[in-house]
């Protein structure tokens, strides 16, 4: 027996015009489980992409002062004893904070930059060794990432922004450049600018800095001297880059149980259908088998027309429906399924996802969901070919 037969897969084709009520009803439950599957896959996939890029370009370890539970100004009186650690190759204080603008309802990471002192990202470094001129011999210049840029043109300010400082006073900073990140979330909310005016803006001291970074040259000392650190200074958060990391994944998995969720709900619709097919042919369905028969069908044959009756449909909605989840987490960025992942309340510019196609993902989506619903439509179908044509037909 052929597995292609052009007069066999015209009849299938024929048969799935004949039922199209029950066969477009399969479709678009076929269709909503793929897409969401294949777009919960395609988000989380890119957002951990993202994270992963941002998580492995951090400090191996950040020192905050907190009192009271909240985090605090740090005093630049301990970068020297912490440089005395062995093991430590780099300590670098950070001028940094979110700033709310109210008008594009959006949080800009504001951050201070300097001349002479190693940065803690090599993507800002190389900002900052391209802007020098402009970031440190120009008054009152900032450098704004891509997505801050396009914010701020919207609200009309296209060559300054007045910052609002504690005081109530306004700060004109002028915009000399735009950048892109190594990532996306990077180029996307920060605005560079040199540490005098980051802190006058968040009206810091100038012996004050928002944290400090440590760079490890071995990532095995990392653990042993942030317990050192600790040890040193009890009032102090001591955060290495796996303990980010760790939280980062925390939240991740948080989220994805809200689409777990989704899945559970349109996986269950799918069975129904699974259970439906299994459970035993329509009258019509049968008549149609016993008629096969009754003019000369042979079992494969039959076999063979379902097995195309079946394919046709689960392959047209397993293709069009990632197809469509391609544009709708690429092209139309995810509305809403992006929310939960990102949250609704976090005021940040919004971001594009990167691509990230993963084609073991979707080769498992296939045959979890593919072959089984081929295999619930051959079986009850093979059970009836196999009996005599009258028995059928009655």
């Amino acid at each position: 027996m052929r597995l292609l037969n052009l007069l066999l897969f015209e009849y299938a084709l024929s048969a799935i015009k004949r039922r199209g009520s029950k066969n477009i009803f399969i479709l678009i439950i076929f269709f909503i489980l793929i897409f969401l599957l294949s777009s919960i896959f395609f988000i989380s996939n890119s957002i951990k992409k993202e994270l992963s890029f941002t998580v492995d370009s951090l400090p191996d370890i950040t020192i905050q002062k907190l009192q009271a539970g909240r985090q605090q100004d740090i005093s630049l009186d301990v970068v020297d004893k912490l440089s005395q650690i062995a093991g430590v190759s780099e300590v670098a204080p950070r001028v940094w904070g979110y700033y709310y603008f109210k008008n594009a309802g959006a949080n800009f990471a504001v951050v201070g930059v300097s001349r002479f002192d190693a940065n803690y990202k090599k993507s800002i470094q190389k900002v900052v060794d391209k802007y020098d001129e402009t970031l440190f011999d120009k008054n009152d210049t900032m450098i704004v990432g891509v997505g801050v840029k396009k914010i701020l043109q919207k609200s009309y300010y296209d060559k300054y922004f007045n910052f609002i400082k504690p005081n109530g006073d306004f700060k004109k900073v002028y915009i000399s450049g735009t950048f892109k990140g190594s990532t996306i979330l990077e180029s996307n909310d920060i605005i560079l600018l040199s540490n005098e005016n980051a802190r006058e803006i968040f009206g810091m001291n100038e012996d004050k800095a928002t944290d400090i970074t440590l760079r490890i040259p071995n990532p095995k000392e990392i653990s042993e001297i942030a317990l050192k650190i600790r040890l040193m200074y009890p009032d102090f958060r001591v955060i290495t880059k796996d303990d980010l990391r760790i939280s980062y994944n925390n939240i991740f998995d948080y989220k994805s149980g809200i689409f777990l969720a989704l899945f559970i709900v349109a996986l269950f619709t799918f069975f129904i259908i699974i259970y439906d097919k299994t459970s035993g042919l329509s009258s019509d369905e049968k008549r149609e088998i016993g008629v096969q028969k009754a003019v000369g069908w042979k079992i494969g044959d039959i076999i063979l027309q379902k097995f195309y009756e079946a394919f046709i449909l689960s392959f047209i909605a397993f293709f069009s429906a990632v197809t469509f989840s391609i544009f709708y987490v690429y092209f139309l960025n995810a509305p809403i399924l992006k929310d939960i992942f990102t949250g609704y309340s976090v005021l940040k510019p919004p971001f594009d996802l990167p691509f990230s196609f993963d084609f073991g993902t979707i080769t498992l989506i296939f045959f979890a969901t593919v072959p089984l619903y081929i295999a619930a439509t051959i079986i009850p179908s093979w059970f009836a070919a196999t009996l005599e044509a009258d028995e059928v037909i009655r």
